[in-house]
């Protein structure tokens, strides 16, 4: 079983699927498909298509062998049953702090103590601050982020940042850069360890995949 990210990192994920030589039924591209499950040209690989989140959840756990998840998610979740063999270079963005532009202009991290921090990325946000002795109040979202600060949630955001464009429309500005994310191929361990040979050619084939594409 394969496990892929809905959304922006799939259509990017795809040609090297492909490349990788793995090819899905005709539905896996019909827009208006509510499917989540769909067969492959190999008879013993399925792919399954569920939220990025939730990908790493999959494979570590055994329902899906072998799936693309962000390294984000494996920062958050930090899964032990998980290896991470290759980067697949795509899905390229960053972890951020953020906070309004008009408090931008007076403020100084070096200064804090205490901030609360609206996030989907409740643990990387506190490993991060506690590193440098800052306490961290992690306020949990799984979206609109950039509106905490507005509707006076909290004065800052941790999220994911590629452009900027989506901070810049909502008034903030990126003050502080966690760590770079790509997406990576992430194997079952105890699945690599009981069918080696297979994982292992797959894991080959998507080197070379990405190999091709460079």
């Amino acid at each position: 079983m394969l496990a892929l990210p809905k959304g922006r990192i799939l259509d990017e994920a795809m040609p090297v699927v492909r490349a990788a030589g793995i090819e899905p039924e005709a539905d896996f591209d019909n827009p208006k498909s509510r499917a989540l499950r769909f067969h492959t040209n190999h008879p013993h690989i399925d792919i399954i298509r569920v939220r990025a989140f939730d990908v790493a959840t999959f494979v570590a756990f055994g329902a899906a062998q072998i799936g693309i998840a962000g390294n984000d998610v494996l920062m958050e979740f930090d899964y032990p049953e998980l290896y991470a063999p290759l980067d697949l270079g795509i899905g390229k963005c960053r972890i951020a702090v953020a906070e309004p532009v008009d408090l931008a202009g007076s403020d100084d991290p070096v200064r804090w103590s205490h901030i609360r921090v609206a996030t989907k990325y409740p643990n990387i946000t506190t490993r991060h601050f506690a590193q440098r002795g800052v306490q961290a109040e992690c306020i949990k979202l799984n979206g609109a982020m950039e509106l905490a600060p507005s509707l006076g949630l909290c004065r800052r955001i941790v999220d994911l940042v590629s452009t900027g464009s989506t901070l810049k429309a909502n008034g903030l500005v990126e003050i502080e850069h966690i760590a770079d994310i790509s997406s990576r191929l992430v194997v079952n361990r105890a699945a690599l360890k009981t069918r080696p040979e297979e994982l292992s050619g797959w894991i080959e084939r998507f080197r070379g995949a990405i190999s091709d594409a460079a």
